[in-house]
Parts: C-alpha cells; structure tokens; sequence
C-alpha cells in the first residue's frame, strides 16, 4: 500500500485525474491524503467533490478555507459563485455537503509520522492542544445548529489564542488558524491578510515570518503536510517547500503551477509533480 499526500484541487479535476495516474493511485490499495481546498475557482468542482465522494474509504481529508465557504453557501450563510453552484444544485448536494461536514479539521498518522492540516497549526498549539482545538470546532460543524455557529464564524476573527477569550472568540480564532493562516509576529499572533512569498522584503518590512519559523512555535511532533500557500512554492528552488517540520504542497495548480503529491509511506517523501493549465487569472 501506498499513501500519497496532495495539495490544494480547488475544482482541477483533469490535472487531479493526471496526476493520480502518474502515481498509478489505487484506491484498493493505496491511500490519499488530500489538504483541503478540494473545491472552488476551478471549473469541476463538483466533479472533483463526486470523485473523493465515492473513494471516500480511501481518501483522508481535512478541511480547508474554500471547502467552509462552499459549506456556508449551501447554508444560504454566503452567495455561490459559479463554480460551486453546480455543487449546491446536484441532485446529491445533501448527501455531499453532509460528508464534508463530517470531514475533520486535523488528521494524523504517528506511524508514518505526519500530521495534516490545511493551513497548518497554530504556533501557538502543541499537538495536544491542536487535536483538542480541532476536534471542538469539528463537532460544532457536524452539528445540528452548524448553520447559526457558520454564521458567527465569518465575523472578525482574533489573530492571538486566548483561553480566556469567549467561546466564539476562541472558535473563531481555531477555525482561522486551521483554514486561514500563513504568516505570524515573533509572539505567535497571526497574519490573515497577507498572502504572498516570504521574501526577504516582506519579512524584513511587516516583521513577519512564515508561521512554522515562528521563533515561540511550540512542538508538535510530527511533520505537518499543509496546502493554502500557493506562492510559498515560489520561495523554494523545488517548486515546493520541505524542511524537517513541515511539508507543503500547495503548488498553484488553479493559477498555472503544478499539482503535486507526496508519497508518504517511504523514508523520505517523494514527489511527482504534473504542469497545469491555468485556470484563473492571478
């Protein structure tokens, strides 16, 4: 058996359906990890969703950013785009809107000595703390009452964890630093606004750094496997990022990068990449 780890799809079903064919993925056998952001932007997002759908047994999934705004949209919380009303439309949007409900925020192996999670985790957690955190927000969404909890996650949300903080406060804060987050100040508090490299510019003028080089980041362990952070591949000779913390593998397929997997099931990683079309304008 195989386990092969994917970054962000966001609607790229053809460069999806190459790329597992590169990797002669089976999911008889081998098992896909896949870092959230399965939907949206890309124009078959619903065929992307029925696929993972119905290899759902061996598929492990977290949430990511994109995938909450399709939820809330189907909750009548956001307006549908283009891209993801086919989704709200089909036939079977219950049944697939209820699966991703029930999709976690935070997976991990400690065999193959990986975690995943869409942005990544929170500087401010150890891995304790970021199981405990992940799995409160993951019962609020499966939840009976998601749609009014949804709603009051799209407020402002906190850039620092703070325990004392109310609860919505801190959910917020959890579900932005699991879905949103890529750079943070020395003391941990999150960035949610800027997107771009980590140049040596950007960092030296916002005093920011990338959140898993923040200098109080607290131990987790395993080696996180993240997506949300497109141009972060740019900062790397590789075309992706790799050190011995973290893993990432949002290589900017929906912008005309590449789509990339890793195999995780080795000693080191290996990774296959393919080209892919652009999609949308930067």
């Amino acid at each position: 058996m195989a386990v092969w780890a994917v970054g962000d799809l966001q609607g790229c079903y053809d460069s999806f359906q190459e790329l597992l064919a590169k990797i002669n993925f089976d999911p008889e056998v081998d098992e896909l990890w896949v870092a959230g952001d399965l939907v949206n932007r890309g124009n078959k997002s619903l065929e992307t969703l029925n696929y993972l759908y119905s290899i759902k047994d061996s598929v492990k999934i977290v949430l990511g950013n994109h995938d909450i705004a399709l939820i809330a949209a189907y909750a009548g919380i956001k307006r549908a785009n283009e891209t993801i009303a086919p989704i709200i439309e089909a036939p079977n949007a219950k049944e697939l809107i209820d699966w991703l409900r029930h999709q976690p925020f935070l997976y991990w192996d400690y065999k193959l000595g990986y975690a995943m999670a869409h942005a990544g985790i929170s500087p401010q957690f150890d891995f304790g703390m970021a199981i405990a955190y992940a799995g409160r927000i993951e019962k609020k969404l499966q939840g009976r009452n998601y749609k009014a909890w949804l709603r009051h996650m799209f407020k402002v949300s906190s850039n620092k964890f703070d325990s004392n903080a109310s609860v919505m406060d801190m959910e917020k804060y959890i579900l932005s630093s699991f879905t949103r987050m890529r750079f943070c100040a020395d003391d941990g508090s999150l960035d949610f606004f800027q997107k771009g490299s980590p140049t040596t510019l950007k960092i030296e003028f916002k005093g920011l750094k990338p959140w898993f080089s923040c200098p109080t980041r607290r131990s987790t362990t395993l080696k996180i496997v993240f997506g949300h952070w497109s141009t972060l591949a740019q900062a790397s000779a590789a075309g992706y990022y790799h050190d011995s913390n973290v893993l990432g593998l949002d290589t900017g397929c929906l912008w005309g990068g590449k789509l990339t997997a890793a195999r995780l099931d080795l000693e080191e990683p290996v990774i296959v990449q393919i080209d892919c079309p652009n999609m949308v304008e930067p």
